[in-house]
């Protein structure tokens, strides 16, 4: 039965990826039709095609390997400096911006002159090329709002799961009382497992944070706790310890190997399935942002790990980059999960949601092949435009990304060393959430 829900999580992964896959190409094909553009293919996948319909002018399509997927939009590069395309050369960069340059013009047909990509205003370019990862932002937006909202997420409560006995520093990393340790707080005041704070100092709250907050910043003072004790209100009273506790950073979350001197009650924080309002969803989607962002700046770093662990002997760390084989290793692994199925569910859909989230990042960094990079290239062509007429100066005409080809050979070999770096260690040492 594990095999199967494994093989059954894999197979629901692969069909949301297409589906991610499909909707990101569809913010592509939408715009650019709008605004005239002729887009002979809409695929999702590559390889060899396996399915396709001819409807009006669009061929659309699946092919055989669901890893990717494009739209073909004529005229992607503007034609050579004499208004053709520019004749063969032995020279194997300018042979690679020949090659991009036909491949734009290849399915050329009479009337096309008027719809092809590079003659439309650079507002519109952006727009065409930014469609395609919004549209993978406003799914994953949709799926984290669907999951925070609907099914909430497992975060600490203000209910008490254990009790310490005595003050240690979280630094010592140890949970058992030495002679000579100075009782808790939380035990002085008869704190029990199954509370749940309602009120510290006369403030009430429901939230984790904001409590432990309350009680970090008040080391030395008496205060009264109100307790929910099995559907009554109990108080007790502590006097807050002061004691070496983990540090925390601006959104909460606790930072590895540091402590700071803070106050201290001494009890554990149970963990439970919390619904987020529309707020706590919009500062939890900021953060993670945030992170996936410091993910994506610190790759480079973490290439030395990560070919440790696919060639060596090296521990594959939690935070390793992970490729889409696996991602659906994580996606059959979450099935097998001995969990509600609600929250497998909720699991599920925030891992698509966090792959959207990472496409559109991912798909922004300025760099051709990528959909930024064409974004630059219009905005580099505006301004120069607008510079010329500010200047009184010839419009310098379209910008010529072809010329940025050889670069995009050598951005697109890396990503494929990488990948195919990162597909090893999915395989041979995977990341697991058990």
């Amino acid at each position: 039965m594990t095999t199967l829900m494994m093989i059954l999580g894999i197979v629901v992964f692969a069909f949301g990826l297409l589906v991610s896959i499909a909707w990101h190409e569809l913010g592509h094909l939408s715009t650019a039709k709008l605004f005239g553009i002729r887009v002979p293919q809409y695929m999702v996948g590559f390889g060899p095609t396996i399915w396709s319909r001819k409807k009006g002018e669009t061929e659309y399509g699946i092919k055989a390997v669901p890893f990717g997927g494009y739209i073909r939009m004529i005229g992607m590069f503007p034609p050579g400096p004499d208004g053709q395309l520019t004749a063969r050369s032995t020279s194997p960069w300018r042979g690679m911006i020949e090659d991009a340059r036909s491949a734009a013009f290849e399915e050329l047909k009479p009337g096309d002159e008027t719809r092809l990509f590079y003659t439309r205003a650079p507002w519109k370019r952006v727009i065409v090329m930014f469609a395609g990862p919004f549209m993978n932002l406003i799914l994953a937006v949709a799926l984290f709002f669907t999951v925070l909202m609907g099914f909430g997420i497992s975060q600490q409560t203000t209910t008490v799961s254990s009790v310490s006995q005595c003050v240690i520093a979280q630094s010592e990393n140890r949970d058992t009382c030495k002679k000579g340790d100075a009782a808790s707080p939380a035990a002085a005041a008869g704190l029990k497992p199954g509370d749940k704070i309602v009120s510290f100092d006369g403030v009430r709250t429901d939230d984790w944070n904001k409590l432990s907050d309350l009680i970090r910043s008040d080391p030395g003072k008496n205060v009264a706790i109100v307790v929910d004790r099995k559907g009554q209100e109990v108080t007790l009273h502590a006097t807050i310890a002061t004691n070496q506790v983990a540090k925390k950073d601006s959104s909460g979350q606790i930072v590895e190997g540091k402590y700071v001197s803070a106050g201290f009650l001494g009890f554990s924080a149970a963990t439970g399935i919390v619904k987020q309002d529309f707020g706590e969803s919009l500062t939890w989607m900021g953060d993670r942002v945030g992170d996936a962002v410091d993910s994506i700046a610190g790759l480079p770093g973490k290439i030395p790990g990560l070919w440790d662990a696919a060639f060596g002997d090296g521990k594959r760390a939690a935070d390793s980059p992970m490729g889409v084989v696996g991602a659906a290793r994580v996606g059959g692994e979450i099935f097998t999960l001995d969990i509600p199925a609600t929250q497998q569910l909720a699991m599920f859909v925030m891992l698509v949601a966090g792959f959207n989230l990472s496409l559109f990042l991912f798909n922004m960094l300025p760099l051709l092949p990528l959909d930024g990079g064409h974004i630059a290239g219009a905005l580099w062509e505006s301004l120069r435009r607008n510079v010329a007429k500010v200047l009184k100066r010839p419009d310098p005409g379209p910008f010529d990304v072809a010329k940025l080809m050889p670069v995009a050979y050598v951005v697109a070999g890396i990503f494929v060393c990488f990948t195919l770096l990162v597909l090893v260690a999915d395989v041979v040492n995977p990341v697991k959430i058990t």
